[in-house]
């Protein structure tokens, strides 16, 4: 059986002290390491919220969170922000890069900002991220002077560079035309074979979900859905993700 990397139980989510609004309701699930996991929902279903709880960036109201078997919900601040740095890496729709910098700079910026000025074993390893991604010939070209398709390499290039055991993306494709972001998706695709490296991507693009491991998808704040695309057949994947019934295919 596959290591469980994450795992959430009974996970609330309640904002607002006099007027309250809550936007998770006893959201729980498991997810092995090495799985490719597409998160669905219409806006509003939470899940960025889910997204940004699964990142240490916001705390639940109630509930537990395991990532690699540390509970979340016991560490401070500050070890929450030294778990992200070790644990997680992150790729965004509007990547955040630095356009007056180069490449290779902002793959480095997260170590620069956390530890300092980098060693050469870091801009080793950096050089051969931005190779891993195919920019070998763009490492000390400015960011604004790249395409957005090379611009979403070099933020999924900064993701990797503390070797993360989990990378969440939030439409890492949405701002790309289809063929750059089916590049993009097929590069997050070969890190997770190659690395083993779980991807937790929240989409709104059906062809983007339908090409994950495994289907997820919120609604008000629940699970509605847990299928998995390869186990049911693409047109049956189509008909679920389409139907408004709530369906769990649990993995055998």
């Amino acid at each position: 059986m596959d290591k469980i990397l994450v795992s959430l139980d009974s996970v609330n989510k309640v904002y607002g002290d006099e007027v309250k609004t809550q936007v998770l309701f006893d959201v729980s699930l498991e997810i092995p390491q090495g799985q490719f996991l597409a998160l669905i929902g219409p806006s509003g279903s939470g899940k960025s919220t889910l997204l940004n709880i699964l990142g240490a960036l916001d705390r639940p109201s109630s509930g537990t969170i395991l990532i690699n078997q540390q509970n979340l919900g016991q560490l401070s601040e500050n070890q929450l922000a030294d778990f992200r740095n070790k644990f997680l890496g992150f790729v965004f729709q509007f990547h955040y890069l630095l356009p007056e910098f180069t490449t290779i700079e902002n793959v480095l910026l997260p170590y620069w900002i956390g530890k300092g000025k980098p060693n050469r074993q870091m801009f080793n390893e950096a050089q051969r991220l931005i190779e891993r991604v195919g920019l070998a010939n763009q490492i000390n070209k400015r960011i604004n002077l790249l395409s957005g398709g090379q611009q979403q390499r070099v933020a999924i290039a900064r993701a990797l560079l503390n070797r993360p055991q989990l990378i969440l993306a939030d439409e890492p494709t949405g701002a790309l035309d289809t063929k750059a972001g089916d590049q993009v998706l097929d590069l997050m695709q070969e890190i997770n074979g190659e690395n083993n490296t779980t991807f937790i991507v929240v989409t709104h693009d059906r062809n983007v979900a339908l090409r994950a491991e495994r289907i997820i998808e919120l609604i008000d704040g629940r699970i509605c859905k847990d299928f998995f695309p390869q186990e049911v057949g693409k047109e049956k994947s189509i008909e679920i993700l389409e139907s408004h019934a709530c369906v769990w295919d649990e993995p055998s």
